[in-house]
């Protein structure tokens, strides 16, 4: 079994869905669009889709055409009825696809906030690992519209659409689940990043996003490790090849 995934910077990885992908012996194909803005991936023949983060938005799409090609295979995947995953630009570009406003927040979120389930994430049975009030990670100054149709399945005191499903196999996240302590530090050393930060009006700056990272990172990695294989049961597992005795 395939994956597909579309990658936009090289400082946002899988993290640490990768491994629990390899894990399961699936073969990964990365669409990195920072190397190759012209790439046209089509779904057809994968069987799942992840869309990661980036520093970009979707209303960058008239200088960024990657977006567009972007939206084309969500609705393709959607089309197809396979698990679709997109995490905050991701989240941001599944809801645009179901025909959703994407806008500027009025408030950035950066560093470690408390994550609110609604009753239907709490039941969801990829999303319920995410309990109420665990603390995410977060890095994004855009947010969503829910689309029709769609359910939410959580939210922050200052961020109302942070995660939502449609279907049975599209949920988007706002947050990041992915991150580790490694990555975050990464975040917080590129100059670019720093920036971000310190230009958003926050209450804090990297030095208490590094604290908060050494005390939350863990325990949001064991959540998110099971969020993911929830996904990752959505696509299966790969059959074993039987070898036939030697006559």
């Amino acid at each position: 079994m395939r994956l597909l995934v579309f990658q936009h910077v090289a400082a946002e990885p899988l993290g640490t869905l990768d491994p629990l992908i390899r894990a399961r012996g699936h073969r990964i194909r990365f669409v990195n669009f920072e190397r190759h803005p012209e790439a046209e991936p089509k779904v057809d023949r994968y069987r799942g889709l992840v869309v990661l983060g980036g520093p970009m938005n979707v209303e960058d799409h008239p200088r960024r055409p990657h977006l567009l090609a972007e939206m084309r295979a969500i609705e393709a995947a959607l089309r197809q009825d396979k698990p679709v995953l997109g995490i905050c630009l991701g989240a941001q570009l599944l809801a645009h696809v179901l025909g959703a406003p994407v806008r500027r927040h009025e408030r950035s979120e950066i560093g470690w906030y408390p994550l609110e389930t609604t009753s239907a994430g709490a039941e969801d049975p990829v999303f319920a690992p995410l309990a109420p009030s665990s603390p995410v990670f977060q890095w994004h100054h855009y947010t969503y519209d829910l689309p029709a149709g769609a359910v939410q399945l959580a939210r922050t005191p200052s961020c109302e659409q942070q995660a939502f499903r449609y279907g049975n196999g599209a949920y988007g996240v706002q947050f990041h689940p992915e991150v580790d302590a490694r990555l975050v530090a990464r975040w917080l050393a590129r100059p670019d990043y720093a920036r971000e930060l310190a230009g958003a009006g926050l209450p804090h700056d990297s030095a208490a996003v590094a604290a908060a990272t050494s005390e939350r990172a863990r325990e949001m990695a064991a959540r998110a490790e099971a969020f993911f294989h929830g996904f990752l049961d959505l696509i299966g597992r790969p059959r074993r090849r039987t070898v036939l005795p030697s006559r």
